[in-house]
C-alpha cells in the first residue's frame, strides 16, 4: 500500500527532535510518525476507510478481562485518571499487550462517539491492526507517545487526539498493556501526557505491591483475578461484610466506614485524612489507631499496611464493580450489581460523598439513557420508587399502546399529589 501524502510531507519536513533521554518521552508529530506511517501502509491498513478490527464481543471481553493483571489495577486508574479523562470529554482505556482494548470509560455522549471509530471494548489498535495510533505506537515502540489528530494514519480517526503508556510487569518488565486517553484537542496538552505517565507508573507500583504481598510464584501476575484477597459487601447493607476465602466477618458501623475508605485509597491514606473522612467532627489521633488496631486483629496482621494506612491485599467491592460497569457504559450491568445505597445508614463524611456520588452516577445514566424498561427497574426499587422525574420520563417515552403506560400515569398522579 502507498505511503499516504500526509506523511510525505512529514517526511520532507521532519523535526530534529527524537526523544528525550530523561523521560523516555517521543515528541509527537516529527520523524517517529513517519516511521510508524511506512509500518502501517507496510501492514496494510487502509488509510481512507479502515478501521480498528474488533475481535471479541462483550461476553468475550469480560471473561478475558476478569483473568488479565490490569484488572487488579482498573478500579485505580479509573479513580485518578478516568474522572480526569471525563472531564475534558475525552475517554480513558485500557489494553492488553496486543492493543485489544478491555475498558473504556467515559461520558455515554463521548463513548457513542468513539463507537463511530470502532474504539470499544474488544476493538484491536495495534499498529499493524489500525495504523498509527497512542495505543498500538505505544506498545511499539515501548514508549509513551501522544498522537494528535492528523498524526493519525487512517484518516477516519483524525478528528482525535490521543495519548497512551505500556505497563510493565513489575518484575518481569514485559508489557503487559497499555494506558490510553482519546479526546479532542484538549487531549494534546502536555499535562495529559504527563497524567497518563504517572498512571502507567502508578499501576506498575501497585501490581508490585500486589505480586509483593502474593509472593506469587516465578513471578508472573498473569494468574485470575480473585484468587486472593477480600470480596466487600456494603450495597444496601447497614454495615461491610468481608469474605476472605475461608470465613465471612461482619464489621462494625465504624470498621464498615474505615474499610469503605481505604478501599476508596488503595494508594494509601494517612491517618489524619482518614480520622476526616470516618469522623463527621473532631477526634484524637489516637481513636484512629485504636480502631485500626482492633480492625487488624479481626481481620489479620497481613491485610492492613499502616504508614500509610491501605489495605495490603485486592478487594474486590460491590460498590466499584457498579462504577466500573457505569464508566464502561453498562447501565444495565451497574442496576443489576447495585443492591441498594453504600452503608445507608452511615454518617461518616467519606461514605456519604462517595454514596451518593455513586448513586447520582447510576440514577442520571438510567435518566439519560432513553429506555423506559432500565428506567422502570430504577423506579421498582427501594431507593427509586418515588423517584417523580424518572417516572414522567417513562410516559414521555412508553408508546400509548403500551399496557405499562397506565400504571405509570397512575403513580405519577399519586407522586404529584403527595408532592403539592
Amino acid at each position: 500500500m502507498p505511503l499516504p501524502d500526509d506523511a510525505r510531507a512529514l517526511l520532507r519536513h521532519p523535526s530534529s527532535e527524537w526523544e528525550n533521554g530523561a523521560t523516555g518521552h517521543r515528541s509527537p508529530g516529527r520523524a517517529w510518525v513517519v516511521e510508524s506511517w511506512f509500518r502501517s501502509a507496510a501492514a496494510g491498513v487502509d488509510a481512507d476507510a479502515g478501521l480498528a478490527p474488533v475481535a471479541a464481543d462483550a461476553d468475550e471481553i469480560v471473561d478475558y478481562r476478569s483473568a488479565h493483571p490490569l484488572s487488579r489495577v482498573f478500579p485505580m486508574l479509573y479513580d485518578v485518571l478516568g474522572a480526569a479523562a471525563e472531564g475534558c470529554d475525552a475517554v480513558m482505556a485500557l489494553g492488553d499487550a496486543d492493543g485489544k482494548l478491555l475498558w473504556v470509560c467515559g461520558r455515554p455522549s463521548v463513548l457513542r462517539r468513539a463507537e463511530r471509530i470502532n474504539f470499544i471494548e474488544g476493538s484491536v489498535w495495534g499498529e499493524g491492526d489500525a495504523g498509527t495510533n497512542a495505543p498500538g505506537t505505544a506498545l511499539r515502540l515501548d514508549a509513551a507517545v501522544q498522537i494528535r489528530a492528523g498524526e493519525h494514519f487512517a484518516r477516519r480517526v483524525q478528528s482525535w487526539s490521543c495519548a497512551a503508556a505500556p505497563i510493565h510487569d513489575p518484575e518481569t518488565r514485559a508489557i503487559l498493556g497499555v494506558v490510553d486517553v482519546t479526546g479532542g484537542a484538549a487531549v494534546s496538552s502536555p499535562q495529559t501526557m504527563a497524567m497518563v505517565r504517572a498512571a502507567a507508573r502508578m499501576a506498575e507500583a501497585e501490581l508490585g505491591r500486589l505480586a509483593a504481598v502474593r509472593r506469587m510464584p516465578g513471578g508472573s501476575l498473569w494468574t485470575p483475578c480473585g484468587s486472593v484477597g477480600l470480596r466487600i459487601e456494603a450495597l444496601g447493607r447497614p454495615d461491610c461484610q468481608i469474605d476472605d476465602g475461608e470465613r465471612l466477618v461482619r464489621l462494625s458501623q465504624r470498621h464498615s466506614d474505615i474499610m469503605a475508605v481505604l478501599a476508596e485509597n488503595p494508594e494509601g491514606i494517612t491517618g489524619d485524612r482518614l480520622a476526616l473522612e470516618v469522623y463527621s467532627g473532631d477526634v484524637q489521633t489516637s481513636t484512629m489507631r485504636s480502631e485500626l488496631a482492633r480492625l487488624r486483629s479481626l481481620l489479620g496482621e497481613s491485610v492492613l499496611e499502616s504508614r500509610p494506612y491501605r489495605l495490603r491485599v485486592p478487594a474486590d467491592c460491590d460498590w466499584l464493580a457498579v462504577a466500573a460497569s457505569l464508566a464502561s457504559g453498562d447501565i444495565r450491568g451497574a442496576l443489576k450489581l447495585y443492591r441498594g445505597p453504600l452503608l445507608p445508614q452511615s454518617i461518616a463524611p467519606g461514605v456519604v460523598e462517595r454514596r451518593d456520588q455513586l448513586q447520582q452516577q447510576l440514577r442520571a445514566a438510567v435518566l439519560g439513557s432513553g429506555d423506559p424498561a432500565v428506567m422502570m427497574e430504577w423506579t421498582r426499587s427501594r431507593w427509586g420508587a418515588d423517584d417523580l422525574e424518572m417516572l414522567q420520563q417513562q410516559v414521555e417515552l412508553l408508546p400509548v399502546t403500551s399496557p405499562l403506560r397506565p400504571m405509570v400515569v397512575a403513580e405519577v398522579r399519586r407522586l404529584d399529589e403527595l408532592l403539592r
